[in-house]
């Protein structure tokens, strides 16, 4: 089937992992949301078919001019955010497939004794809630976990003290079965049974370690006041907890009416990712790309983006989640920038979706337009090293030796961010003897850059030198020997945390481990390694291979490399015949060579 060019980039972008999609009319309304386990392959699916078993699904496609998306952490999360955003924009494509059903969501109740249940209604009534949850076996099962965990009542009985008191209430069968410990009649007292509900909440939460590290400690208590039973039922708990394996994303309805904004950078590139949670659900999401001026610190764009994401939205927010603290105020609106807990949870979330949109755009971006994208680099990489002429011809030095032998230093290329294999060269180091990584470093600069100036070829905008300062030194030895100090932008990284030093320079320069500045750098960088060393076990495997062929006197370079070529190795050389060895040296060229390996035999 035909599709067009936007529709066609956008899923070559699309990210294998879960999440929902949208698809948009040409007036911008949303006519279907989706949930699927692997974006790539389920919005593709739309495309790819030449017929479709309904004529619905023909028509949907035949509408979509536009495609959004959002990634969340499990196929669980995406249910919930496809519900929440069926019912917020009611899609003219799912109104007859989907019902108005709720999840259910585990309570803690705010009474005396709280109990703990499922349910599907969320009352403002000072009870905890968590959920929902859209796998119903997975809730249940977690009920049981804490139930073996913690003894707790199941009934509906009004334990207020003066009741207790009065002796209201008789204990029922889930005492005797060991599941309550009875506070209807004052067997329990309030602060135990509330330390069993904070073990609870923690492992609805998801602390199954913590709580785990908790009854250890307690066990081991009881045990050392030789309470044997006691510590035996911890022991057993703290096995049910190690069985436990389900695990689900907790999303807290008291987080009502909370945006959530997050940009990620990269360069001149940056996206912008806005949510508006209510009641713990997620009601809007909205990433695009933001267009800035240099100048403007990461403050100033998240301030001017709440500015414009608040006239968009149509739900009320009164706090702002972000990632940096932001001085400016918005009437009405608080800033917070969470460090823990269900609030960090969402910002996380919007930060990787507003990474995934930045990475996404740049394959898009090199898919549809290379020259664009590698122009996008060079510039990244020219601003983030300040320099003044576009980097469109790097080279990249690594010298390569084993204890000092056969020491070679390597020379990469890389012309529009891209190798340049035919004018990569290879160094044998000649004025050196031992191994000196800073002589070996100047000679092969100054030999590279010498013969360049005399035939007139011209030279790197960037030159990167693998190592620290003092490799670094040493190649700007040989450049200011060539009178080329300042006419090329000269840099060294250092392997261990990837520093990078300017000439003269103390303190070192600590790019983003994901920009693309730097990830351009290090493939210069793993480049020149790779070749390097490949070329240097070349050059050792021929030394090891004649060293004992020179030794033999009378035997010249012609006659070795043939034998070597005829017979492969010096170890076969020793087994031929002088016979086989006259077929292809001259007589007394054999004579010498086996007489060499023989004359102690």
């Amino acid at each position: 089937m035909n599709v067009n060019g936007h529709i066609k980039s956008i899923l070559k972008a699309l990210p294998v992992k879960p999440g929902v999609y949208q698809y948009l009319d040409q007036q911008g309304v949303v006519i279907y949301v989706g949930k699927a386990k692997n974006l790539k392959n389920r919005v593709s699916s739309y495309f790819v078919k030449q017929q479709f078993d309904q004529v619905k699904t023909k028509r949907l496609v035949e509408k979509i001019a536009d495609i959004r998306y959002t990634v969340v952490e499990s196929e669980s999360d995406a249910l919930l955010l496809e519900n929440t955003l069926i019912k917020s924009h009611k899609p003219r494509y799912n109104i007859l497939l989907k019902d108005d059903k709720s999840y259910a969501s585990i309570v803690i109740k705010n009474e005396p004794f709280p109990r703990v249940f499922a349910t599907r209604q969320v009352l403002q009534d000072g009870s905890k809630y968590f959920g929902p949850y859209t796998n119903g076996k997975a809730l249940y099962t977690l009920l049981d976990v804490i139930k073996e965990v913690v003894p707790m009542r199941t009934c509906t009985l009004d334990l207020k003290p003066a009741n207790i008191k009065a002796g209201k209430f008789k204990v029922c069968l889930e005492y005797h079965l060991g599941n309550c410990l009875g506070p209807c009649e004052g067997k329990q007292k309030e602060s135990d049974y509330l330390q069993g509900i904070d073990y609870a909440r923690r492992v609805i939460k998801g602390e199954i370690v913590e709580v785990m590290k908790s009854l250890r400690e307690e066990m081991i208590q009881c045990a050392d006041q030789l309470e044997f039973e006691k510590a035996q039922r911890l022991k057993e708990r703290i096995h049910s907890l190690e069985q436990f394996k389900v695990k689900s994303t907790i999303v807290n309805p008291e987080i009502d009416q909370v945006g959530v904004l997050t940009i990620a950078r990269d360069g001149m590139s940056c996206f912008a990712n806005w949510m508006v949670v209510n009641r713990g659900s997620i009601v809007q999401v909205y990433t695009a790309e933001v267009v800035r001026a240099e100048e403007q610190d990461e403050q100033e764009v998240i301030y001017s983006i709440a500015q414009n994401c608040l006239e968009r939205t149509s739900h009320q927010v009164k706090q702002i989640i972000t990632a940096v603290e932001i001085e400016d105020e918005i009437q009405g609106i608080s800033w917070m920038v969470p460090q823990r807990g269900d609030k960090r949870k969402l910002l996380e979330l919007s930060e990787k979706n507003a990474q995934f949109f930045l990475i996404e755009s740049k394959k898009r971006e090199a898919f549809l337009d290379p020259e664009k994208n590698t122009r996008r680099i060079l510039e990244t990489l020219k601003a983030d090293l300040r320099m003044h002429a576009l980097p469109e011809h790097i080279e990249c030095f690594d010298n390569s030796n084993i204890q000092g032998t056969n020491p070679v230093s390597a020379c990469v290329v890389f012309k529009d961010a891209k190798p340049s294999k035919k004018d990569y060269r290879i160094f044998n180091i000649e004025s050196v003897e031992g191994p000196d990584d800073f002589a070996s470093m100047t000679e092969a600069v100054g030999r590279r850059y010498s013969r360049l100036l005399r035939e007139g070829q011209p030279l790197p905008q960037l030159l990167i030198i693998d190592g620290g300062k003092g490799q670094l030194s040493a190649a700007m030895k040989a450049l200011e020997a060539l009178d080329l100090r300042g006419k090329i932008t000269i840099i060294g990284i250092a392997k261990r945390l990837e520093e990078i030093y300017f000439p003269g320079d103390e303190i070192p320069l600590y790019l983003d481990k994901r920009s693309e500045s730097l990830k351009l750098i290090q493939h210069l960088r793993n480049e020149a390694h790779r070749f390097g060393l490949s070329k240097h076990r070349n050059r050792r495997s021929k030394g090891a291979i004649g060293s004992e062929l020179d030794l033999i006197q009378g035997v010249g370079k012609m006659s070795r490399e043939k034998l070597l070529r005829s017979f492969g190795s010096v170890a076969k050389i020793k087994q031929q015949t002088i016979e086989n060895l006259r077929h292809v040296v001259s007589e007394s060229i054999a004579k010498k060579v086996y007489q060499y390996f023989h004359l102690n035999e």
